[in-house]
C-alpha cells in the first residue's frame, strides 16, 4: 500500500508549486490562514521544508498565490452565473450574488485565503488584477441594470458593485458558515436576494 503523500506525487511532477497551493488550501481550512507554517504546508506537500522557498519567500507569498488562483476561479465562476446578462438584468444580477455564497460555501479554502488572510491586493499587480476582473462583473451587471433609466438617475455601477459585494460578504460571514439556518430563519440565499431587492428599489432601479 502506498501511503506517499499526493503532493509528494505531485513535485515528481514537477508541480511542487501546485502542489504546495493544494497542500495550504488544506491547511487553511483546518487551521485558518495565521494556523500554520510553512514548515507545515512542505510537510502536508510530502517536501523538504527547504523546498517551497524555490517559489515562495514564505508563507504570505503562498497565501498570496492562493488567493490569486482563487479568484480567478472567483471570476469564473461569477462571469459563468452572469450570462452576459440574460435571461434578464435582474436575474443575472440575482444569479451573481448566488454564485458569490456558492463560491465560499464550495471553495473555502479559496474564500479564506483572499479574504480573510489579510493579503493585500495593493502592490501586487497580478493579485490586483485578478480581483479587479471579479468585481467588473458585478459592475457590468449593475451598468445592464441601469440601462433603462436617464443618465441622470443612474446610481454609480462601481457604488452599487461595492456595495453588493459588501452585501455578499456580510451574509457569507454571518449565515453562509457552518449548519445552514443556524443563525437565521431564512437560507443565506434568501437573506441576499431579498437584501438586493430592497437595495434596488430604494435607488429605484426596480419598481416597488
Amino acid at each position: 500500500m502506498n501511503n506517499q503523500p499526493r503532493g509528494r506525487k505531485a513535485y515528481h511532477h514537477g508541480n511542487l508549486k501546485q502542489a504546495l497551493v493544494e497542500a495550504t488550501l488544506s491547511l487553511i481550512q483546518e487551521k485558518g490562514p495565521t494556523g500554520f507554517t510553512l514548515a507545515e504546508a512542505a510537510r502536508q506537500a510530502g517536501v523538504s521544508p527547504a523546498a517551497p522557498y524555490r517559489h515562495f519567500k514564505g508563507r504570505e507569498d503562498l497565501i498570496a498565490e492562493v488567493a490569486r488562483q482563487g479568484y480567478i476561479l472567483f471570476a469564473e465562476q461569477l462571469e459563468t452565473a452572469y450570462n452576459r446578462g440574460k435571461p434578464t438584468p435582474l436575474t443575472a444580477f440575482e444569479a451573481v450574488g448566488r454564485a458569490y455564497l456558492d463560491f465560499a460555501r464550495t471553495r473555502p479554502g479559496y474564500y479564506i485565503a483572499m479574504f480573510e488572510s489579510g493579503v493585500s491586493t495593493v502592490g501586487n499587480p497580478d493579485l490586483n488584477m485578478v480581483e479587479n476582473r471579479a468585481m467588473a462583473v458585478l459592475t457590468q451587471a449593475a451598468e445592464n441594470l441601469f440601462e433603462h433609466l436617464p443618465k441622470s438617475q443612474r446610481p454609480p455601477a462601481t457604488m452599487v458593485s461595492h456595495h453588493i459585494w459588501a452585501m455578499s460578504h456580510g451574509v457569507v460571514e454571518l449565515f453562509a458558515r457552518g449548519e445552514p439556518g443556524g443563525r437565521a430563519p431564512f437560507s443565506p440565499e434568501e437573506l441576499l436576494e431579498s437584501g438586493i431587492g430592497i437595495y434596488l428599489r430604494g435607488l429605484g432601479v426596480i419598481p416597488e
